[in-house]
């Protein structure tokens, strides 16, 4: 897969691609990411990216003619999703980045300043999506959890456990524990000790049930659930 991210920030995004899953993602081939400075295709000799808006109004808003230059440059094949980064897009989820990352190619365009010209978002772009209902500096930070996401659904990036990661069944994941089995007298469930893993199987999932209905119920809607683990549901509404 490949990954263009068009950016006036290119070196925010050295640390978080330069270690860990998406670094052995870029080392082994399995992803190709590649940045590009929309600054370069700014207007004039100080290359100029963003103006006042029309009309008025706080801040100032990326320009049409640097995006543009820049996506032309890229030779991007019809069907190429085309990401603009932004609070006014459609909200991230893990389906989103499942099919994301069926692409052979992707390109994530970050916004910044008080947005981009509309032109951008009715003429140059094919999707819009934000990582949540909040204010960040800019569409850099996005790009990367978006990146990550969908790096991690590539085959070969992760590894076995890749099913086992919470949100992965639509369920959120169950308590996790490790050594030592006491401290401080806090224990480990005993289930877990057994060896029993049948039963282990049948606690990890009941745990991601009720952490579920006590979290994110909204998530509960879209879950396959046997009658019997609706009816954890129902009891653990019941103990609130």
């Amino acid at each position: 897969m490949r990954i263009d991210i068009l950016t006036l920030f290119p070196e925010m995004f050295g640390g978080p691609f330069g270690h860990s899953i998406i670094k052995r993602a870029i080392d082994n081939n399995i992803v190709q990411i590649e940045l590009h400075n929309i600054r370069n295709s700014g207007i004039g000799k100080h290359k100029v990216v963003d103006d006042y808006p029309y009309g008025g109004g706080e801040g100032m808003v990326m320009m049409p003619e640097p995006l543009f230059d820049s996506l032309t440059k890229l030779n991007i094949e019809n069907g190429t999703p085309t990401v603009l980064l932004t609070p006014q897009g459609r909200q991230f989820s893990q389906k989103t980045a499942d099919n994301l990352a069926q692409k052979s190619r992707l390109i994530l365009i970050c916004g910044r300043y008080e947005g981009v010209d509309e032109r951008v978002r009715e003429h140059m772009v094919t999707d819009e999506i934000s990582i949540g209902d909040y204010v960040i500096s800019g569409g850099e930070l996005a790009a990367m959890v978006v990146v990550d996401a969908i790096i991690r659904r590539l085959p070969g990036a992760l590894g076995a456990e890749i099913e086992q990661d919470s949100m992965m069944n639509g369920l959120l994941e169950y308590p996790q524990y490790t050594r030592p089995a006491q401290y401080q007298g806090w224990e480990v469930p005993a289930v877990l000790l057994s060896g029993n893993h049948a039963e282990i199987t049948k606690w990890r999932r009941q745990q991601s049930i009720k952490k579920t209905a006590k979290r994110r119920p909204d998530l509960l809607k879209d879950a396959d659930l046997s009658e019997s683990e609706r009816q954890i549901i129902q009891n653990e509404i019941k103990d609130r």
